[in-house]
């Protein structure tokens, strides 16, 4: 069995940064396709936070039936993230209209009728055969998969979703500490989401994308060098303080350290806490959400350890995000394209199909109109 995991496509953004509409990335994806016989994309497959599912599933149809006719009659397996939440939240709803719901597990498979917006993308899929799972699924004894998202209870990065999490935690008396179940990570983020889902919807105008995007802009302002504007300097006098408050007020713990190495190093913390209290016990923990892909070559690799000797690997995006690319281009750890492959009998192999890809292929298009 041979299984190429992605994850973070985010087809279908408004922004144009999902370098899969671009010919080159998509012909590279569908190429590496060829012989495997499973695909299991790790969450946040679409982006619809930037407006209506419909309007994303169209942009996103000639990419499905390209993997779909790469595929043939093989596999796919979506597992909902943070941005496409909704793919699996009338499931996650239907289970508690007749009583009290069962625990949600490590690995549930409510089949592609999970909403409506899976269903379409079977459809789409076809030949292939498509299944939902969630929050993540067993790729094999010792081989565990999962977006990623519920590392935004332990980060320490004061990012929009991790600020909303405290906070909403902090209201249900919720903290982080007593997180040990997926139900628990899901009766603080679910809210959040069912939120942004309906401002996507309402709005119409890509206006969902908004926290995300200031907080892309306050992280830019806050760890450049001295080369930053003034407001920027004042922004960043005062950013510690701010910090110190929201841990006095019971948000934290938060860290005021914005640098790239401490992006890496609070993402892999975050995971590393969400794998020991969900007792995963797994050899391989695969995960997105970070859009930081690892480990690669140069990385220290004991901070990609578990403390129960498992290793932690993260999928990668397949977007173009210039604020991560400036300065090292192909070279930087979210360049677009990582794929994890997995063979019967052999670890989890990294795997860079774009890195070879000029920047002029893979920079955004022209954003969607509202």
């Amino acid at each position: 069995m041979r299984t190429l995991v992605v994850s973070d496509l985010h087809l279908g953004s408004r922004t144009g940064v999902d370098v899969l509409r671009r010919p080159e990335a998509l012909d590279a994806l569908c190429a590496r396709l060829a012989g495997v016989d499973r695909l299991v994309v790790l969450g946040d497959a679409l982006e619809l936070r930037h407006g209506p599912p419909r309007e994303a599933l169209a942009a996103a149809a000639p990419v499905l039936q390209a993997i779909a006719d790469a595929l043939g009659e093989h596999e796919v397996i979506l597992v909902p993230g943070n941005h496409d939440h909704r793919l699996i939240a009338p499931w996650l709803e239907a289970r508690g209209e007749e009583g009290a719901p069962p625990p949600l597990g490590l690995e549930d498979r409510p089949g592609p009728a999970a909403s409506p917006t899976t269903a379409r993308i079977g459809e789409l899929l076809a030949p292939a055969h498509l299944e939902v799972a969630y929050p993540g699924l067993w790729l094999g004894d010792d081989v565990y998969a999962t977006h990623g998202h519920y590392l935004d209870r332990h980060t320490t990065i004061p990012s929009f979703e991790r600020l909303a999490a405290g906070a909403l935690a902090r209201f249900l008396g919720s903290p982080p500490a007593a997180a040990t179940r997926p139900d628990d990570y899901e009766l603080v983020l679910a809210p959040l989401y069912a939120l942004l889902d309906t401002v996507a919807d309402q709005a119409g105008d890509g206006r969902g994308a908004a926290p995300q995007t200031a907080s892309s802009r306050a992280w830019e302002l806050l760890s450049s060098d001295g080369r930053r504007p003034w407001h920027g300097r004042l922004l960043a006098g005062a950013f510690p303080l701010g910090v110190g408050a929201l841990n006095r007020a019971g948000i934290g713990p938060l860290r005021s350290d914005l640098s790239g190495a401490e992006l890496r190093r609070a993402g892999l913390r975050a995971m590393a806490d969400v794998a020991e209290r969900l007792g995963l016990g797994a050899r391989h923990v695969l995960f997105g959400h970070t859009h930081r892909a690892g480990p690669l070559p140069g990385d220290d690799l004991s901070e990609w350890i578990l403390p129960t000797g498992g290793r932690l690997l993260n999928t990668g995006c397949w977007v173009y995000e210039d604020m991560y690319l400036a300065s090292a281009g192909s070279e930087s750890p979210y360049w677009p394209g990582s794929a994890v492959l997995l063979e019967d009998g052999a670890p989890p192999r990294q795997l860079r199909l774009l890195e070879h890809v000029p920047a002029s292929s893979l920079t955004p298009e022209e954003p969607r109109p509202g």
